[in-house]
């Protein structure tokens, strides 16, 4: 099909927009999704300063397409509603429009069912923000034809492409030639795992947004328990808060363990002294060697100390 087939029909369905105004429509945003609300490290720092100047000059920036890659619960959702919200706040008269991969493949094929694909087209095509996530569920030649069209009139009419995905452009499957090149017009951007600041920051910025207080120690065992991404360790830090606040207990490091324990997805038995031993090296900044000395300095205390808990708790035994 080609584009200039696309066109509006005389009898408006419910993706036109009647007339030549543009119509508020849903942008489907959440706003707790905002940039605010992330808390920025080593992992997602080029993708949030990507994401702040797209929001500045939506469509007039080198970042188009935007296409951010992944792991499950590493921010890529969040990162790619913060853009849509800003842009939906500061430039109020732009359509933003926030789709995933699947919905959009699955209003195509209602859209061919009920006769309506010019008026699908036409209302993908009057989209000047398109947000689409988890675009690798776009599978489907046919959908893909049509989001290759959609595509090609927005990026040479200066609008907006996000995108996100479960892997790199290159390890998409199923997807045509010319669709894959296109997502590697502008900058690729992978998310990576939180390191032991950055976690430790979000559970403390969420705390903050949660109006709750929780010890140090407690964020600490959290962030050093569940490393694998926000998803898990945000989930961790919302059921302590809950089973703390329906049980009235306090929110202790018993009561942390607990939670966590059925939660963290790494097995236990891959848990050893070293790995132990280098995440508290780690959030400390020390070696190893000064971790096992005999120094009494305050924060290698600590940090002995915790390193002794942890391999108690988690391993069964202490150095």
């Amino acid at each position: 099909l080609m584009l200039s087939t696309f066109q509006a029909s005389s009898n408006p369905g419910p993706f036109v927009f009647p007339g030549i105004q543009k119509v508020k429509i849903n942008p489907r945003l959440n706003p707790a999704y905002c940039f605010e609300n992330m808390v920025k490290g080593e992992c997602n720092k080029m993708g949030i300063n990507a994401g702040v100047n797209i929001s500045d000059k939506p469509g007039k920036t080198p970042f188009n397409p935007l296409f951010v890659f992944g792991g499950p619960g590493l921010g890529k959702t969040h990162l790619a509603q913060a853009i849509g919200i800003a842009i939906h706040d500061s430039y109020p008269d732009l359509i933003v429009l926030y789709v995933t991969g699947n919905e959009f493949k699955t209003q195509y094929m209602n859209a061919v069912h009920q006769n309506k694909l010019a008026d699908f087209m036409a209302y993908y095509m009057r989209i000047d923000v398109l947000i689409v996530d988890d675009i690798h569920e776009l599978v489907g030649p046919a959908s893909q034809n049509a989001f290759f069209n959609i595509f090609n009139h927005l990026h040479q009419s200066g609008k907006q492409l996000v995108f996100t995905s479960d892997r790199a452009p290159v390890d998409l499957i199923n997807f045509e030639e010319r669709l894959l090149s296109r997502f590697k017009w502008g900058l690729s951007v992978e998310l990576e795992r939180p390191d032991m600041p950055t976690r430790l920051a979000m559970l403390k910025a969420r705390c903050a947004r949660e109006g709750v207080s929780v010890a140090d120690s407690v964020l600490e065992l959290l962030a050093t328990k569940i490393r694998s991404n926000f998803r898990e360790l945000e989930g961790a830090l919302i059921s302590l808060i809950a089973s703390a606040t329906l049980c009235h207990e306090e929110i202790t490091m018993e009561l942390a363990e607990r939670v966590t324990g059925n939660i963290v997805s790494e097995e236990r038995d891959e848990v050893t002294m070293d790995k132990v031993q280098d995440v508290v090296c780690e959030y400390f900044n020390i070696t190893r060697e000064t971790l096992l000395s005999k120094s009494r300095k305050r924060n290698i205390v600590q940090a002995r100390q915790i390193a002794m808990y942890l391999s108690r708790t988690l391993i069964g035994g202490c150095s």
